[in-house]
């Protein structure tokens, strides 16, 4: 089985993984030997502070062919559009709904194509997100990135990802996401037309959300969570391209080798990827909508207990069978900002407008929910347990701060008319009618 296919399983577990090439790579007994086997170097990259408690300790040991220091200075490159400057554009509650971005008219790799949509913070105070888009149509060849400011959140949507990290090998599909942690270098090589959305956290790392008295089971296993295991190459070049995304800029330096050159490691600081058909979906029986944090995948905590600066929380393919209730998304008004795209499919909530690689922001306290054709439909259907979003998979990162929109993101396909689907919505009160509701309405068009 080739190495791009085969992983370790787990979420917060101890890794340890060699290369078959190297048996006995990786050190017996204690984590730094005087001389590591094969005449490699020991390193280690450490993803928390050395002091973090144990259970929240996260770091890993790398045996490699040289130690990534050896690499000219960094310089300074064109960012393109990637922003952390908040406050360009003059803020606007507005409900704003994105079309589908425009793939690029150039070649462009994806380190190029990153393009940023919205965020808040600071990555130099280390507490903040931004949302990119990533629109890209050729591999990076000889080139990688590793991000200084925080960690990756990874969703394509069009096209596979083949992603070669420091720890070995990824290949990401549409429907399955990816976590590029801090510091970690990695490649992506793409066949044509590829795009999809990144969450990035300033603040902390993704983990799984509190189960509470769901209990032990239940939404995303940590045995669902895959870790590519150790593949190298021992390759020199003329020269190979390091990119650091720091404070919110992009730096390059040069080296003559692979940065690839890892014949083993072992630790819990690590990349990592998810299918999201494995989400179990937990959901109502007998009547109510339930909150949508129920659909929480990955969250990244705030200081503050139980408010997340990130949640990821996804809307699969599931049963409802609620009884007495208005079952889609009810309308509302929210303390957190919420931003949706959609993989595949149709949102059940907007079925017309809201398109596969497109995206919607709905900020603080900025009504939102279903539009006329859901509403009426929904208030009328027979509540009998039915599939929803059967062949869709929409998304949603939810954040606690309150995200500004980039001059990219403002002036990019922007649907000026999106306010308008909320427009028809009616009045259907009649105080002398206890009884009336909207199907009495519709009878009387």
């Amino acid at each position: 089985m080739s190495s791009e296919l085969k992983y370790l399983s787990g979420f917060d577990n101890e890794f340890a993984t060699e290369d078959p090439r190297c048996p006995g790579a990786l050190p017996e007994g204690q984590n730094n030997p005087q001389k590591c086997a094969y005449g490699l170097y020991a390193e280690q990259l450490s993803g928390t502070a050395f002091t973090a408690a144990r259970h929240e300790n996260r770091r890993t040991w790398l045996y490699r062919i040289r130690p990534s220091v050896v690499h000219t200075p960094f310089q300074k490159i064109d960012k393109g559009l990637l922003t952390h400057d908040w406050d360009t554009v003059e803020p606007n509650p507005n409900q704003l709904r994105w079309q589908p971005f425009d793939f690029p008219e150039k070649n462009q790799d994806f380190a190029q194509g990153l393009a940023t949509i919205c965020g808040a913070g600071d990555p130099k105070s280390r507490n903040g997100i931004a949302i990119h888009m990533f629109l890209c149509n050729k591999p990076m060849e000889d080139k990688c990135i590793y991000n200084s400011d925080g960690d990756f959140l990874i969703v394509p949507q069009e096209g596979t990802l083949f992603i070669t990290t420091e720890m070995g090998k990824m290949n990401v599909e549409p429907n399955e996401i990816c976590v590029i942690q801090r510091g970690m270098r990695f490649n992506v090589d793409v066949k044509g037309n590829t795009r999809g959305y990144i969450l990035e956290v300033f603040s902390d790392h993704f983990q799984l959300p509190s189960l509470g008295p769901i209990g032990a089971n239940g939404l995303a296993n940590p045995r669902d969570f895959l870790t590519p295991v150790a593949w190298f190459e021992d390759r020199e070049v003329s020269q190979y391209t390091v990119i650091n995304k720091y404070h919110g800029h992009l730096f390059a330096a040069t080296q003559g080798h692979s940065p690839f050159d890892v014949p083993a490691w072992h630790g819990n600081y690590v990349p990592y990827k998810y299918n999201l058909s494995n989400f179990m979906v937990i959901n109502s029986v007998s009547f109510d909508h339930a909150d949508p944090s129920i659909f929480t995948v990955l969250t990244c905590p705030s200081l503050k207990p139980g408010v997340a600066i990130a949640d990821f929380v996804i809307f699969p393919p599931r049963w409802s069978v609620q009884e007495n209730t208005f079952r889609p998304p009810y309308y509302h008004r929210n303390c957190m900002s919420e931003f949706m795209g959609l993989i595949y499919g149709k949102y059940e909530a907007k079925e017309d407008g809201f398109r596969p690689g497109g995206a919607s922001l709905h900020s603080m306290m900025t009504p939102h929910g279903p539009d006329l054709g859901c509403f009426e439909k929904a208030s009328n259907a027979p509540l009998k347990a039915e599939r929803i979003a059967e062949g869709t998979m929409s998304f949603m990162f939810e954040s606690s701060l309150s995200m500004a929109v980039t001059p990219w993101g403002n002036n990019t396909k922007v649907d000026k008319n999106y306010y308008k689907c909320w427009q028809p919505l009616k009045k259907y009160f009649n105080s002398n009618n206890k009884d009336s509701n909207v199907a009495d309405a519709l009878t009387k068009k």
